[in-house]
């Protein structure tokens, strides 16, 4: 892994894919590209999808400087300020039609932490005081409506106008609980971001006290993540998402480096979190197939297992691994993410631009699902390849 290749993958691959494919002339983006490379006319546009969009080009004018980086990346933040935003009752709406009107209005606490994610980048790239409060408007939405005051935590969904809603999923794979590690893993991500940028005590004890949510709720004995979990914690699946294992054991370190050293014994508790990302990051890497790459997701207690190495649990994975070789300096985790890198440059990046969703077990592309879309956003592969660039770490491979 050299800084050449990740540049050339960034750069020449990656942020141009969506620059010059999945511009909307009518503004803001085109919501889905489908596996075969067309766009799909008429597809609606996910808040998460727009705000995945404004961290990345963000974050790459942040680290490489160039205007199009930029211009985009406003682009982005403009399609959130003007119609993502509800103006009336507060948050995001969950989806736009493809004019951009809204179209599912309700509340998904997943995407609101993202939208705070996309614009706190945005603030640390140009110093725009807007983007901030519009961050730290939505951070007070997920304190009110979220928060769950009796057993800790933060609830999934709400209506548009912050009620009782009954059907709180993400998406037709997850199930129907109040509470999930995926929301959590990403409220944590985007109140790491926005505390970098605004040092609020009341955010600062938000974060802390999720990072041992996940460590006293989430994480199970066996240093997997446990998935869906009632409004008492009790766990609802047995399943093991690898992924998000190796995704979890990087962004809980950096949101510990984050919060610093004041209200608690500094050493102790980083240990403590040290400690427990290594755990979680080893438990991972049970999912790395012999083949190459790592598998989506295991459950025990079926013995089902979906073996397609998805597009961004590898990029995670490099993530993950190379997080690991910082802070123990054991190379074994350095020559882990060298091989999934190769796993990438061999079988996921598709000429033409972007990656597959996903490879077989048979290392076929996967080509139903889609290239860019609702969940298929250039945040993760991006992020992978700015992680390696600002961290440094790359091999004389």
């Amino acid at each position: 892994m050299d800084r050449k290749s990740i540049l050339a993958e960034l750069e020449g691959d990656i942020l141009p894919f969506w620059m010059r494919r999945m511009t909307d002339p009518k503004g803001g983006f085109l919501g889905r590209m489908n596996g075969d490379g067309y766009i799909v006319p008429g597809s609606e546009k996910g808040a998460i999808l727009n705000s995945r969009i404004l961290w990345t080009f963000a974050s790459a004018y942040r680290v490489l400087g160039k205007k199009e980086y930029l211009d985009t990346a406003t682009r982005a933040y403009h399609e959130i300020l003007d119609r993502f935003t509800d103006k009336e009752y507060g948050g995001i709406f969950w989806s736009l039609d493809s004019e951009g009107r809204p179209k599912d209005a309700k509340k998904q606490f997943y995407a609101i932490a993202f939208a705070i994610y996309g614009l706190s980048e945005y603030f640390r790239a140009t110093g725009d005081e807007e983007a901030l409060e519009l961050a730290k408007s939505f951070y007070h939405s997920i304190e009110e409506h979220s928060l769950d005051p009796r057993c800790g935590g933060y609830i999934e969904a709400c209506t548009r106008e912050w009620g009782t809603i009954e059907d709180m999923r993400l998406s037709d794979k997850d199930q129907n609980d109040a509470k999930t590690m995926n929301t959590h893993l990403h409220i944590l991500e985007g109140y790491t971001n926005l505390y970098r940028v605004w040092k609020d005590s009341g955010l600062r004890g938000r974060l802390f006290g999720l990072i041992n949510i996940f460590i006293d709720r989430i994480i199970r004995p066996d240093g997997h993540l446990g998935l869906f979990f009632g409004d008492d914690w009790a766990p609802h699946s047995t399943a093991v998402s690898y992924g998000h294992d190796i995704e979890a054991s990087w962004l809980l370190d950096e949101a510990t480096e984050v919060l610093g050293d004041k209200e608690f014994d500094a050493k102790e508790f980083d240990a403590k979190v040290k400690s427990v990302c290594a755990k979680v990051a080893a438990a991972a890497m049970e999912g790395f197939s012999r083949e190459g790459g790592m598998i989506y997701e295991y459950d025990p207690a079926t013995g089902r297992r979906d073996s397609d190495r998805h597009w961004w649990v590898q990029a995670e994975t490099v993530v993950g691994c190379l997080n690991q070789y910082q802070k123990t300096g054991e190379a074994t985790w350095l020559e882990s993410a060298d091989n999934e890198w190769s796993f990438i440059r061999h079988h996921l990046i598709r000429p033409g631009g972007e990656w597959y969703w996903s490879i077989h077990p048979d290392d076929t592309p996967n080509t139903t699902d889609d290239l860019a879309g609702f969940w298929k956003c250039p945040y993760h592969n991006g992020r992978m390849c700015l992680e390696v660039l600002e961290r440094g770490l790359c091999s004389m491979r």
